[in-house]
């Protein structure tokens, strides 16, 4: 079986922002998406999902390594200064290098 190298994005965001970041992603050059709706929290804050406002989503790209920059510059020169945001980078390898 052959695999091949690509990039995993995870963006965990506030809720409102899902729209604009699939939105954005695919402009960007992104084959595909998944979408989790999540709760979390750190030292600084709790996001719980009990009301709307609260809600965050993990939205998770296979792409190649320069899409996946790509979104997470987009992402974060846009967003980062009004909304809560957390990205970080995997390597991963995937078996039908098409779809990504």
């Amino acid at each position: 079986m052959d695999k091949h190298a690509r990039t995993l994005l995870v963006i965990i965001a506030e809720a409102a922002l899902e729209k604009r970041l699939v939105a954005d992603s695919q402009r960007l050059g992104a084959q595909g998406y998944t979408v989790h709706d999540v709760r979390g929290g750190s030292r600084l804050s709790v996001r719980e999902s009990l009301w709307e406002a609260d809600r965050s989503i993990e939205m998770k790209v296979i792409a190649s390594p320069e899409v996946a920059d790509a979104i997470a510059r987009h992402v974060m020169g846009s967003y980062a200064p009004h909304y809560g945001l957390t990205l970080y980078f995997a390597d991963v390898d995937v078996i039908r290098p098409e779809k990504f």
